[in-house]
């Protein structure tokens, strides 16, 4: 992609601190005067009066209309829940347990907030009267909890619902009342916020603004713009609002940032980053504007880069690819909360980006809505018609607009597509990329689905678990070339043993030792072929890697060709190339195979090395096999704090899953050298695919290649096998030559269809 001088600079940078084993914040963020300058502007704006948080008392008629029309059904459950428990004592179950969130005890700030809402829907006084109650009963549970050094629960949700409840009923409380139970409130959540002498709770989330923002910090915003100016604790209170608003600056324009000019978030996995990380944005939005009537959500456009970069990990029925810490158990999209993103961004950019539109109709008509969401009352807050017509739009069955790929250049992955059909292939690639946030060693690998997953990730992620950290993030788990130098040392990964395992050093699979460090260098896409090129060798040690480059190309639909050259530093360090599958592959002759499941078919033809050795490693004991052992998923008891009473040997029931890769295919040289090539044709289909296409090896000098017929065209395909990078690609049909061109050397630009000027 395109960089300004100053972009590479900073790009620059940040590797060289990842390589030497800093951390270091993305140098795009605003500077300190800049954000003093908006902290100002906003806060000079704030209401004197209350309700501000959320609601304000513009938004009361339209919230009251909203509960007996849009919202009706939602609401009368919610009164009817209120109505069941107003007479009931408010009991906390386990006040002392050591994770907070394996209790329900933190919904009562859900509770606060439901009855506050209906209180202000209906003014009924029994609503606020029960409001107080539960807020009382808070503080002391937020207390005791806070004087335990236990966390609430992971998410804040409850705990900002909860401020929100005191917010609303702020008018219709006396001065006393006010003091009494918002000194307390206050001072809690300020400690839940800065440990100030204090060290973290077990299990208390303290991500910060390049995570999802999603636990105690994001608590500050909330209290000081509550208790902005009320004279309950004054100086608490701003130094609460001025933390909060700043890192709620700092995260959108990180967001911003790491979505670069293609679309993005924060992390590029999808277990996260279409879940609860969208909520920092929306809540933040909806806050500002109704505290300010400010609304930054123009200025601020991070929803459309990752609903952009959401529609490209679509695969069909409502699948991912599985990248990252996911759990490959179905690798289904996790779209409990999209109903309620989608109707946010509608209501945000529908008006100021009405090209959102057609994607965002088609994401509707994949999901569907929940009856509640992580903060419920948010329903209440958006507009369902933008100048008087319904912005829930109908239905796109089909996506036409789309490029044959599209490079996520900051995610660090590139997605291929034949079309966007139940029937199409879809792929993804993963290398270059500025996150490291739940990410594997992985550079270089590739993922194939047609009707199924054809080549897939593998492992899962139990918590806690060796299998975690000594086989699922490494690179023997992922379809990648490994080289094997006795005795590295590898580096931990975030995660730990079960208590039933015994602590073992982590096994030398042969793999990569950075997750930062590879960088494409050569990509085009067009309707006939999608090229990539990517050196990964600065990923693997320097003293075992000379050169790791892989090229990929995809002929659409259904074919891909596969090139890697790896020179070693030394000829006795075994150098395998991997292929992971759900189901048995079959060997039709030494240098070919197969495997169908799911639906589908691949087939796989290793062209080059000519003498190989091919091994089939997987099934019962040996799923996870890597450096001579398996690394199976753990027997949790009750001392693992994921252990699970009603479901204790779930580990035990998931290990034979297809998705999390029962088998792979090793193909390795028969004869050591420093250098190797490794050229395999990949053929995928549906069910009725019986028959790889047929190839013809291609070996020239400092070239090589492969021919093969496929739908009735003739394609010719060469690599550079020097030190260059780079071939050729000739496709001809009835003695006609329709493509005959060099494989490109630059990094093809594209842009979020979102993307503004």
């Amino acid at each position: 992609m395109q960089m300004t001088m100053y972009r590479k600079f900073i790009l620059i940078v940040y590797a060289v601190f990842m390589w030497l084993g800093f951390s270091l914040v993305i140098k795009a963020q605003p500077q300190d005067d800049d954000i003093t300058q908006a902290f100002v502007q906003i806060s000079t704006k704030i209401r004197d009066s209350h309700p501000r948080v959320f609601i304000n008392e513009d938004m009361l008629g339209d919230i009251q209309a909203k509960s007996v029309d849009r919202n009706r059904e939602h609401f009368d459950a919610m009164k009817d829940r209120i109505d069941k428990t107003i007479d009931k004592d408010i009991v906390f179950k386990d006040i002392s347990i050591t994770d907070g969130t394996r209790s329900t005890d933190h919904e009562y700030g859900l509770i606060a907030a439901d009855a506050a809402l209906t209180y202000l829907v209906t003014g009924e006084p029994e609503y606020l009267y029960y409001t107080k109650k539960v807020l009382k009963k808070l503080n002391q549970y937020y207390a005791a909890r806070n004087e335990q050094n236990l966390n609430i629960h992971w998410y804040a949700y409850s705990r900002i619902s909860a401020l929100a409840a005191f917010d609303w009923i702020y008018n219709d409380l006396t001065e006393r009342e006010r003091s009494e139970i918002g000194e307390p409130l206050l001072s809690t959540i300020n400690t839940m916020v800065f440990l100030d002498g204090r060290k973290p709770a077990p299990r208390e989330n303290r991500g910060d603004y390049q995570t999802g923002y999603y636990g105690n910090p994001v608590l500050a915003w909330y209290a000081g713009l509550v208790f902005y100016k009320t004279g309950i604790n004054d100086q608490m209170a701003e130094k609460l609002l001025k933390q909060g608003f700043e890192e709620h600056w700092k995260l959108l324009s990180y967001r911003k940032q790491v979505a670069g000019d293609d679309g993005g978030s924060a992390t590029a996995v999808m277990e996260y980053n279409i879940q609860a990380y969208p909520w920092a944005e929306f809540n933040f939005f909806h806050s500002v504007k109704s505290a300010t009537g400010i609304d930054v959500s123009q200025q601020w456009t991070s929803p459309l880069d990752l609903m952009y970069y959401t529609v490209w990990n679509w695969l069909p029925g409502n699948r991912h690819v599985g990248y990252g810490d996911v759990d490959h158990i179905a690798n289904q999209l996790p779209l409990r909360h999209m109903y309620s993103h989608l109707t946010q961004i509608r209501h945000f950019y529908a008006q100021s980006h009405p090209n959102i539109m057609p994607l965002l109709n088609w994401i509707s008509g994949k999901v569907k809505q929940y009856p509640s969401d992580a903060i419920p009352f948010a329903r209440y807050l958006v507009d369902y018609q933008i100048n008087g017509k319904n912005t829930v739009g109908k239905a796109t069955e089909e996506l036409t607009d789309l490029p044959s790929a599209m490079h996520f250049e900051n995610m660090g992955q590139i997605f291929m597509r034949s079309g966007s059909g139940p029937n199409d292939t879809y792929a993804s690639f993963s290398a270059g990329g500025i996150l490291t946030q739940h990410r594997h060693y992985d550079n270089n690998n590739f993922v194939i689905y047609r009707n199924g997953f054809r080549a897939l990730d593998s492992g899962t992620r139990p918590e806690p678990g060796q299998h975690l950290t000594h086989y699922y993030c490494r690179t023997v788990a992922h379809n990648c070339v490994t080289i094997r130098m006795p005795g590295e040392k590898f580096p931990a990964y975030w995660g730990g043993p079960a208590s039933t395992e015994t602590p073992l050093s982590i096994p030398n699979d042969g793999g990569q030792r950075e997750l930062l460090g590879s960088t494409i260098v050569g990509y085009s896409q067009n309707k006939q072929y999608v090229y990539i090129a990517s050196d990964a060798t600065k990923t693997y040690h320097e003293d075992k890697a000379q050169t790791v480059l892989r090229q990929f190309v995809f002929i659409q639909p259904d074919v891909f060709v596969v090139f890697d050259k790896v020179v070693s530093k030394s000829a006795d360090y075994p150098k395998t190339w991997l292929l992971h599958t759900a189901s048995e592959p079959i060997f039709v002759k030494d240098n070919e195979f197969y495997e169908t499941s799911q639906g589908g078919t691949l087939f796989c033809r290793t062209i080059f090395p000519r003498e190989t050795k091919a091994t089939k490693i997987g099934g019962p004991d040996k799923q996870f096999w890597s450096d001579g052992q398996n690394w199976p998923l753990p027997a949790l008891t009750p001392k693992d704090w994921n252990y699970r009473p009603d479901n204790p040997n779930r580990y035990e029931k998931l290990a034979i899953m297809p998705l999390l890769g029962q088998w792979r295919i090793e193909i390795a040289p028969q004869a050591p050298k420093l250098k190797d090539s490794f050229l395999h044709l990949i053929h995928v289909g549906d069910k009725n695919l019986k028959k790889m296409i047929a190839s013809k090896a291609i070996d020239q000098e400092n070239k090589k290649g492969v021919e093969f017929d496929y739908e009735g065209k003739t394609y010719e395909i060469l690599f550079s096998n020097d030190d260059t990078v780079g071939g050729s690609i000739r496709i001809t049909k009835n003695g006609a030559t329709i493509v005959d061109e060099t494989f490109t050397s630059r990094v093809e630009h594209q842009e979020s269809i979102f993307k503004t000027k």
